[in-house]
């Protein structure tokens, strides 16, 4: 805006200066002419004198008065041309007006043709995947979800808008909104799809602290008969039979868990150390591959010392083997690791570089987990009509939320990646910065 301000007023100045340029030499070239005119003529009439007195027609005393007469003329109407006349006054307030009027006109102008608004201050760019952009991405989720909630409201018997939404509400941490999502879902749906039932079950784990028996375990168990591979189902069953002791039953599940997890993986070495710990056998190759020494192992937490042995964060890294995905690793700086607690939520987020902002996929996960090997793929959808394997490149973003939920905060901690083709499996995801 100054930049232009400036030009604006340099160039109306330049104007004005032009334009009054010609008032003010007319005037001195009038009165100069008029001088020149008068010297000449009367210097003719001098000459035409003395050749008058050479030739012997005009007598030297006439000669002499003539002469004299001639020079108190000239002398007369040069004083006259010098004195300020009228017409010189009237051009002096024309061009005072002249100078006032133009800018004035010129700004009117501009007023009523150009575009004044762009000389406002204006709200600086927003930069791709920086905080701002995560709260209108948020909100978009969010009216999304309520306008399927408004929708579900006026047409219920929609048994697939309710298990979108159930899920919608699981992924972003409104875990009772979630569980009463799920109950008007239908058994019809419900039991048939092994991803619900865990999903449930975990929103019902969720809802008891933790506690898996009961409901949440029946619904694993129905999950694990449609699909006795699905990794949520897997991680949920391990974890119950685990906190009642239950080692043999908790080793059979993880070890078909890590049968689905890259070998090389940090979930695949904490299964690896937690079935040794508790005397479990694990292949020969798998031990070499997920061995400490083949790597930078984490530092995991063993079910000797951990309240609870690993939850979704692992199911989720193995569910959903077929299909496009994007899979690797998110760690949190060590500069701002004395900022969150180990129960922090972590959202995984996939989004498209191009069209809606919505998530293609969506994981969710504790601070307790980090460093994290994810894998998003279309089983972790938010909704059927925006999917992972829709998209050719996507961008990784990854938030520490700390009030659960997934509308950005304040003080919330984020990571986000370059973008990165459909199929990669080696994203590195840092998350390093805090949300003002």
């Amino acid at each position: 805006m100054g930049t232009f301000l400036f030009a604006a007023i340099c160039l109306i100045a330049l104007t004005v200066l032009l334009l009054l340029r010609p008032w003010q030499r007319h005037h001195a070239d009038a009165e100069a002419s008029a001088r020149e005119i008068n010297t000449r003529i009367y210097r003719d009439q001098l000459a035409e004198l003395d050749r008058d007195l050479a030739a012997g027609s005009l007598a030297p005393g006439d000669h002499a008065q003539a002469r004299a007469e001639l020079q108190r003329r000239l002398l007369d109407d040069t004083g006259q041309a010098e004195v300020p006349a009228t017409p010189v006054q009237g051009a002096r307030r024309t061009s005072m007006v002249l100078a006032v009027v133009l800018p004035i006109a010129a700004t009117g102008i501009y007023a009523l043709l150009g575009s004044p608004a762009a000389l406002l201050p204006q709200p600086a760019p927003v930069a791709q995947g920086g905080a701002d952009q995560h709260s209108a991405t948020a909100a978009e989720v969010e009216r999304m979800v309520a306008a399927l909630a408004a929708k579900l409201e006026k047409n219920p018997d929609d048994p697939k808008g309710w298990s979108m939404l159930a899920r919608s509400y699981h992924v972003m941490g409104r875990l009772p909104e979630a569980d009463a999502a799920f109950k008007r879902v239908g058994d019809d749906l419900l039991r048939k799809d092994p991803v619900l039932l865990a999903d449930y079950a975990d929103t019902l784990a969720g809802l008891a602290d933790g506690n898996l028996e009961g409901q949440p375990l029946q619904l694993v168990k129905q999950a694990l008969q449609l699909d006795p591979d699905n990794g949520m189902a897997l991680s949920l069953a391990a974890t119950a039979a685990y906190k009642r002791k239950d080692f043999p039953e908790a080793a059979r599940h993880w070890q078909r868990l890590l049968k689905q997890l890259p070998p090389e993986s940090e979930d695949a070495r904490w299964l690896v150390k937690t079935l040794a710990e508790i005397g479990a056998p694990v292949s020969a190759d798998t031990m070499a591959a997920a061995s400490p020494q083949n790597g930078t192992a984490a530092a995991v937490q063993s079910p000797a010392s951990a309240a609870a042995p690993p939850g979704p964060a692992i199911a989720q890294a193995a569910a959903g083997n077929s299909g496009a995905s994007v899979s690797g690793q998110v760690t949190l700086s060590p500069k701002l690791k004395d900022s969150v607690s180990a129960n922090d939520t972590v959202f995984i987020f996939a989004r498209g570089l191009e069209g809606s902002r919505m998530p293609l996929a969506v994981q969710r996960a504790r601070v307790a987990d980090l460093p994290l090997q994810f894998r998003l793929d279309d089983s972790l959808a938010i909704s059927p009509q925006a999917k992972l394997s829709d998209a050719a490149e996507v961008r990784i973003e990854a938030r520490i939320s700390k009030s659960g939920t997934a509308n950005p905060a304040s003080g919330d901690l984020f990571g986000i990646s370059a973008p990165v083709k459909t199929g990669t499996a080696q994203v590195a995801l840092q998350i390093d910065q805090v949300r003002p």
